[in-house]
């Protein structure tokens, strides 16, 4: 029966690993398959990590629990493996590394790796571009590596660097993602791009949330957008359709319920996926508010001092009604809403309605 040599085995799951859970299972598992290894082993440490906070990946059976507490407590401290020294891209054997009769480097081997099973080891060391170094060892109880485990290694390095580069730079997109998405997420901003059927093709976290739980909007058993009343619903339908048909149609803004608050902002996007999804027509942007407007105002009225009537208009004004709008929302008169916006205005040392927009979307509020 033909099987394909080493290198060939190993460089799919080293290249695809960085999208398992964890990483590089596969690759380690099929590592120590070829060399014969007890233990197979993946070790990084990016910049500025203190040295008992690593990434550690690995096959076979790990240190006993003891040896490992040991390590992370102190034996880490007086750990004498030249990791940094070793020359990239080449497989260093156990010896090359720990000189026997000195006290430390023997305490190590007796105390750590012999209770680990690590009596024969390889130990190789590759660097990223961004400055992140990666180990990869594979160990033996019994018995020792030969020169073409030595070889494999070799070969492995180049694929290895290109993997922990791609690694490093898809965590740190994912860092980001995770930091933007809950600053988002606590800003009640979310989105959800459809066809021009109003399919529901992508969703971040808090459009899904907004989906299944704001009683407003939704999607039906075949992911089609839908929404409550049924003429909310047809001014979202005539909204895409207009955007779908004519991208350099200026975005539409809909007020999806008043307490407590839900607008949406609809969007032609122009942007193109290389996924096998469908192209989205329209990106739906959603707010929504977990406060009533009872709390807003009573929120805004200590924040700025106002009197609860003042805090009412300044809430609607806020959320973009203009005076008449908000007069008669709040059954005021015109001419008492605009004297009550005064008022409102110089609190908050605002000189218009846009400024008061600003203040409040960029006060803390805006996270509460």
């Amino acid at each position: 029966m033909h099987t394909a040599p080493p290198l060939l085995d190993l460089l799919p799951p080293l290249l695809d690993g960085v999208f398992e859970d964890p990483p590089w299972g596969i690759f380690l598992d099929r590592l120590r398959h070829h060399t014969q290894a007890d233990y197979a082993a993946l070790t990084f440490r990016p910049p500025g990590k203190p040295l008992n906070q690593v990434v550690h990946l690995y096959s076979g059976a790990a240190s006993p629990p003891l040896v490992s507490q040991l390590y992370h407590e102190h034996l880490y401290e007086t750990d004498p493996l030249p990791y940094y020294n070793l020359a990239e891209g080449r497989a260093y054997a156990l010896h090359e590394m720990l000189r026997a009769g000195e006290p430390e480097h023997d305490s190590y081997y007796r105390n750590l790796l012999v209770p680990s099973g690590m009596n024969a080891m390889r130990m190789m060391r590759v660097r990223e571009a961004s400055g992140v170094n990666g180990w990869l060892n594979i160990t033996r109880r019994t018995g020792d590596f030969g020169p073409a485990d030595d070889a494999l290694l070799h070969e492995i390095a180049p694929y290895l660097r290109g993997a922990l580069r791609n690694f490093v730079a898809l965590e740190h997109e994912r860092f980001n993602a995770a930091v933007a998405n809950d600053a988002i997420g606590r800003l009640a901003f979310g989105w959800f791009t459809l066809d021009a059927n109003l399919q529901v093709l992508d969703c971040d976290r808090q459009g899904e949330t907004l989906l299944a739980h704001s009683g407003i909007l939704g999607r039906n058993a075949n992911g089609r957008l839908t929404a409550r009343p049924r003429a909310l619903e047809q001014e979202i339908i005539a909204a895409v359709r207009t955007l779908a048909a004519e991208p350099r149609s200026r975005p539409r803004a809909i007020i999806l319920n008043r307490d407590p608050w839900l607008d949406m902002l609809l969007m032609p996007t122009h942007k193109r996926s290389i996924s096998a999804r469908p192209d989205p027509a329209i990106i739906a942007y959603v707010h929504g508010d977990n406060w009533s407007s009872a709390d807003r105002c009573e929120q805004l009225a200590e924040l700025f001092l106002l009197l609860p009537s003042e805090a009412r208009l300044a809430l609607a004004l806020s959320r973009g009604l203009t005076i008449t709008e908000a007069a008669a929302e709040l059954g005021l008169t015109v001419e008492t809403a605009r004297n009550y916006s005064k008022k409102i205005y110089s609190k908050l040392g605002a000189r218009g309605q846009s400024d008061l927009v600003r203040f409040v979307m960029r006060s803390v509020l805006a996270i509460a």
